[in-house]
């Protein structure tokens, strides 16, 4: 059983964690998050998500911190100052892409100004890539995807959930990121619970002082977590913060 340490941060997954079904965030979990605040604990949004997709819920939480994006592609204060950055190479996206599409699956890729959803730019180098993703319901599709996508060399790979792939560039991930902004703010890691559901957050709840895993969770994730909590239709993010961290 994890114990009680003294958090200084709290790193948040949004889908399938903070967010519940509706893609909301319940009224218990943001007062929960208020009185984290209101005790000087940072809260950063650690996700797999753009900026444009995640700030409307910062904005909501009156967040003052971090916020990580793309699974650590990209790091901003909330003042939307970029921090640090990892872009894909341009040539591998494109091949990505042509490979997705010959596969059958549905696609979307993260630029630094959009995303594009089952559809691509009419030029690639037009564009600076953080992330591309693929999902399939068809277990062989994605397998085979995500067999070919580990051919390339320079790819981190990882998952939002279990019918997903997504690939940022190797060495990018939420616990890097999370390193990057502990020494922004003059903490360690052992200080931060993270919280997440799915293998985008593994190593993040591996690293932090307490990883929390919900329990809608993949098994893999649950395996590695000091501690799962409730579903994220449950409250299981406000849960688990009024226990380890207020």
């Amino acid at each position: 059983m994890a114990e009680k340490k003294n958090i200084k941060l709290i790193a948040l997954d949004m889908d399938g964690t903070l967010l519940n079904n509706a893609l909301e965030i319940s009224e218990p979990t943001q007062a929960v998050i208020a009185k984290a605040l209101a005790g000087d604990i940072h809260v950063v949004l650690s996700t797999g998500r753009s900026l444009g997709t995640c700030y409307p819920y910062a904005a909501l939480l009156n967040l003052t911190s971090y916020l990580v994006t793309s699974n650590g592609g990209e790091i901003f204060t909330m003042d939307k100052t970029l921090l640090d950055q990892h872009l894909l190479d341009t040539e591998k996206i494109k091949n990505m892409w042509e490979m997705g599409e010959e596969m059958g699956v549905q696609q979307w890729m993260v630029s630094t100004t959009g995303i594009y959803r089952d559809s691509r730019p009419a030029n690639f180098y037009d564009h600076d890539w953080l992330k591309y993703g693929c999902s399939s319901l068809d277990k062989r599709k994605l397998d085979a995807m995500i067999e070919e996508l580990s051919y390339f060399e320079g790819l981190e790979l990882t998952n939002s959930l279990p019918t997903n792939v997504e690939a940022n560039p190797a060495g990018v991930s939420k616990a890097a990121a999370l390193h990057f902004v502990c020494r922004e703010i003059g903490i360690t890691m052992d200080e931060i619970m993270a919280i997440g559901d799915s293998l985008n957050d593994i190593k993040m709840i591996q690293e932090a002082g307490i990883g929390v895993a919900m329990e809608n969770a993949q098994k893999a994730i649950k395996n590695v977590a000091d501690y799962v909590t409730d579903t994220n239709d449950q409250d299981g993010v406000a849960k688990a913060i009024e226990r380890f961290a207020l």
